[in-house]
């Protein structure tokens, strides 16, 4: 689609006064008119702008599968979804795997054991292993931006299980793409990872399993998950580039790989939001915009 250079002018205007994203929050709007809505055009747009808050969960909640295009059939499915989540919930309780005083991310965990079959028996409970805490780790991202506690249960549910169909295949490795845009970027930083031995120890589990989950304060996050729910894991590549990049003078003067892990795995939180602007960059950079257009 040709660049209109009356829309540019505009957005220009629009930023410089302060009111960034107003034609795409207009744009969206449109797009969730339709009915049945258009999941190839509102994926577009999620990989193209950073969603308007206030439309964020409904789009993730339609992405997803939580609820269909049709949105006359929205509070219908949204209704089963209310009695889905207290059948599975109520059964738990019988047969008292959680209770009222069961952390709500402990309770999500077991719902989605159960839901897939897999719920250990109480006799065996064992502390939580890997895929358990990735799980919770998600889980208690999604607390804190999403405040209804069945939606955060069908968000957690269906966010986890459409980025293991997905991406599952492709997890194992985002560790050689940023190895590759690393070099490209920084080939200094990426000798210096090497030569100490940092390379294989990066906390690729909290940046490419929990998707930054634990990593980003949720302002942030939410912006990643953005692209990750409307189609590309490969966002979380340059989530961890530009923090790779945005911290090269420091890691440069780390030489033991336990004291690069650390301090990755506890990035200073306040600079994050430009962290993902920049990510979002060089995603665009190297990967070029989707070009299906928003709106017709």
């Amino acid at each position: 689609m040709a660049d209109d250079p009356q829309r540019n002018f505009r957005s220009a205007y629009y930023e410089k006064m302060g009111f960034r994203g107003v034609e795409e929050k207009k744009s969206l709007e449109i797009l969730l008119k339709d009915n049945p809505l258009d999941l190839e055009k509102l994926s577009t747009f999620s990989q193209r702008f950073p969603l308007p808050s206030m439309y964020r969960i409904h789009v993730w909640k339609v992405l997803l599968g939580i609820l269909p295009p049709h949105s006359d059939s929205h509070a219908l499915v949204g209704g089963y979804r209310r009695e889905q989540y207290q059948d599975i919930k109520e059964a738990l309780e019988v047969m008292r795997y959680i209770n009222s005083s069961t952390p709500s991310t402990l309770v999500y965990l077991r719902m989605f054991q159960l839901e897939n079959q897999v719920l250990p028996r109480c006799s065996e409970m064992l502390p939580p292993d890997e895929e358990s805490e990735d799980f919770l780790a998600v889980s208690r991202a999604m607390e804190e931006i999403v405040d209804d506690p069945v939606d955060c249960y069908w968000l957690i549910k269906c966010f986890i299980t459409q980025f293991y169909t997905k991406f599952g295949d492709s997890v194992p490795h985002l560790p050689k793409s940023l190895e590759h845009y690393l070099s490209q970027e920084e080939p200094r930083l990426l000798a210096h990872l090497k030569s100490t031995g940092a390379l294989l120890q990066l906390p690729y589990s909290l940046w490419f399993r929990r998707c930054f989950a634990g990593c980003l304060p949720e302002c942030s996050l939410q912006r990643v998950w953005d692209k990750v729910i409307s189609g590309s894991c490969k966002i979380l590549v340059f989530v961890a580039l530009e923090i790779l990049l945005s911290y090269k003078i420091m890691l440069l003067g780390i030489n033991r790989p336990e004291g690069v892990v650390n301090f990755l795995s506890n990035i200073p939180q306040e600079n994050t939001d430009a962290i993902v602007t920049k990510a979002v960059e060089l995603w665009q950079k190297y990967c070029g915009n989707p070009v299906h257009a928003v709106m017709t």
